[in-house]
């Protein structure tokens, strides 16, 4: 046995969490009068592992006998589950396939490195035998960066670094910490936080995704205002590439030509396997709160978050929902009793009585941390923000609820799945003076695509991480439909959104990745020229394609790799 856990291979997180709404007696009338889904239905029963066609693998005695030499017998794994489990990520087309059985390629076997050294010879080995790599770290993708090409007729082998997930050395000095790519957020944040540090990393598949995996997509953490993004974060690391160990010094900063650090961040594993990074971390703050808000409109909003930005103030997080996913949040609350229910009452009179639509509030949360006196100063200067462009603070307690609960977003597609409605995300980053456009056109785009498949859905949105010059929008869409032509209706609404970013003069994906969901923009977003160089970086580096091939440079469909030579329509 390796020790190491994974989520479900049929959903997200571990057996035992799952979202439920019987204490949230808003929220089914909410789901039923704006997706036409009734979620009190109870929800069908998923395969079982068992009830699943799964392909023998095709690993080759010699290959075996290669990897077991290199990592041991336990560390070498082919058993059905860990085989599906690495199959694919977690994104709503992998989870409607396999919940299907649609399996297509699994790998053929499961190898758990623990050093540098091994993953050096395992990539090595693999490339000699002309097999294909593909490095595994949470399995909580989103964007297809695990698919495995339809026709790949070549020997297959997941790498889970699982097994590498230690702190190894902190700098306190230089407050870097220098930590294995299998660590998992939790573990990486449990480890420097015994010796007062923090990452200040925080994805919404925090509990579930690992170092290596964040560098290799390019993620962003919900308090990336202040840490900044991981392409910030990591200032140094160690990469397994064909023939050859890759080692960037932590350095502050250099002027030494094109930015091989660059080069390697958003690889998804085309360049080599990240096994170790040296990151930026910081000292646990003194005070750490969340104070939430609420503005008349989406439009006052952001605003007052481009204000906000624009500020003295220093804060780790600034979001604000649009009208249709804080009614949305409102219709997740528990049920409410005693003083809270008058509060909320009385709070939605003075509102209405100050002439505000109740049906066009904006929910906002804004982060503050650092010591007492930093705090108290940043929040005055926020304050006198938000009255500027109409806002009203709303206290911690909202805060809270989002701080407690930030995590477990994912588990509601799939109680959404099991009723029937495919629910997925798409996000972008676009300059402030391109933002409301950006976002009036996606959600025009998005309903005019759900016209023209004749289903029922909705789509929701917040500004979640803000920059001098502009800001990321994060879309969630839902569609109503259990039919099996539900990924082509999906793929329709998918595509709208997709393309409607970069013709508002957005990016295909602020954090995310492009894996081969997202690919098929990237010369757009790119410019021929640029894909240009990136195609020849991984043809340089990687000629026969060993490494996780198919991933962000690809032509076609998305969800379609491009090694499967399907048709484009």
């Amino acid at each position: 046995m390796t020790g190491v856990k994974h989520m479900k291979w049929w959903g997200w997180g571990v057996d035992g969490i799952a979202f439920h709404h019987e204490d949230k007696p808003r929220l089914a009338p909410f789901v039923l009068d704006k997706v036409g889904l009734d979620i009190t239905t109870p929800g069908r029963r998923s395969l079982q592992l068992e009830d699943l066609t799964i392909p023998p693998s095709r690993l080759s005695d010699q290959l075996r006998a290669t990897l077991t030499k290199i990592v041991g017998q336990a560390n070498v794994v082919d058993d059905d589950l860990d085989r599906v489990v690495h199959t694919k990520g977690k994104s709503v087309r992998d989870l409607i396939r396999v919940r299907r059985g649609e399996l297509g390629r699994v790998p053929d076997v499961i190898v758990y490195p623990g050093s540098h050294e091994e993953v050096q010879e395992i990539v090595d080995a693999c490339v000699d035998a002309d097999a294909v790599l593909i490095p595994f770290g949470g399995g909580s993708n989103i964007a297809g960066s695990l698919e495995v090409p339809l026709e790949e007729n070549r020997q297959i082998v997941s790498v889970d670094l699982g097994r590498l997930n230690k702190v190894l050395s902190i700098d306190d000095e230089a407050g870097l910490a220098t930590i294995q790519a299998g660590a998992l957020g939790p573990d990486l944040e449990e480890q420097l936080g015994r010796r007062g540090w923090t990452l200040g990393h925080f994805p919404d598949s925090f509990s579930h995704s690992t170092l290596g995996g964040w560098i290799a997509t390019r993620s962003s953490g919900m308090q990336s205002d202040k840490y900044g993004d991981i392409a910030e974060i990591t200032r140094g690391l160690k990469m397994a590439m064909p023939g050859e160990t890759l080692e960037l010094r932590p350095l502050p900063s250099t002027s030494t030509g094109p930015s091989v650090r660059e080069m390697v961040l958003g690889s998804e594993g085309r360049l080599g396997v990240i096994t170790e990074a040296t990151v930026q971390v910081h000292r646990l703050p003194e005070v750490r709160e969340i104070q939430a808000y609420f503005f008349p409109s989406f439009a006052a909003g952001l605003k007052a978050m481009h204000d906000i930005t624009r500020s003295e103030a220093n804060v780790t997080v600034s979001r604000v929902s649009d009208e249709r996913e804080t009614a949305f949040s409102f219709a997740t609350q528990k049920k409410s009793g005693g003083v809270s229910k008058l509060v909320t009452a009385g709070l939605m009179r003075v509102l209405k009585a100050r002439g505000w639509d109740l049906d066009q509030i904006c929910l906002s949360f804004v982060g503050f941390e650092g010591s007492k006196g930093h705090v108290a100063r940043q929040k005055g200067i926020v304050k006198e923000i938000i009255s500027e462009h109409g806002g009203m603070n709303v206290g911690t307690g909202p805060g809270q609820l989002y701080d407690q609960k930030k995590f477990d977003t994912p588990y509601i597609r799939d109680f959404l799945l099991d009723r029937g409605a495919a629910a997925d995300v798409s996000e972008t980053a676009a300059p402030w003076s391109k933002l409301k456009p950006l976002y009036d056109n996606v959600i025009e785009a998005a309903e005019n695509a759900l016209a023209e498949v004749d289903r029922s859905g909705y789509i929701m949105c917040h500004l979640s991480h803000s920059y001098h010059a502009g800001a990321c929008l994060y879309f969630t869409f839902a569609i109503a439909d259990d039919s099996p032509e539900v990924l082509e209706r999906y793929d329709v609404v998918k595509r709208a959104i997709q393309q409607t970013f970069i013709d508002s003069g957005g990016t295909l994906s602020h954090h995310h990745g492009v894996g081969v969901e997202h690919s098929p923009w990237m010369e757009q977003d790119l410019s021929p020229a640029g894909m240009k160089i990136i195609g020849e970086l991984f043809a340089g580096v990687d000629p026969k394609q060993n490494l996780n091939p198919g991933k962000v440079v690809h032509t076609g469909r998305p969800g379609v790799s491009v090694l499967s030579k399907q048709p484009e329509d």
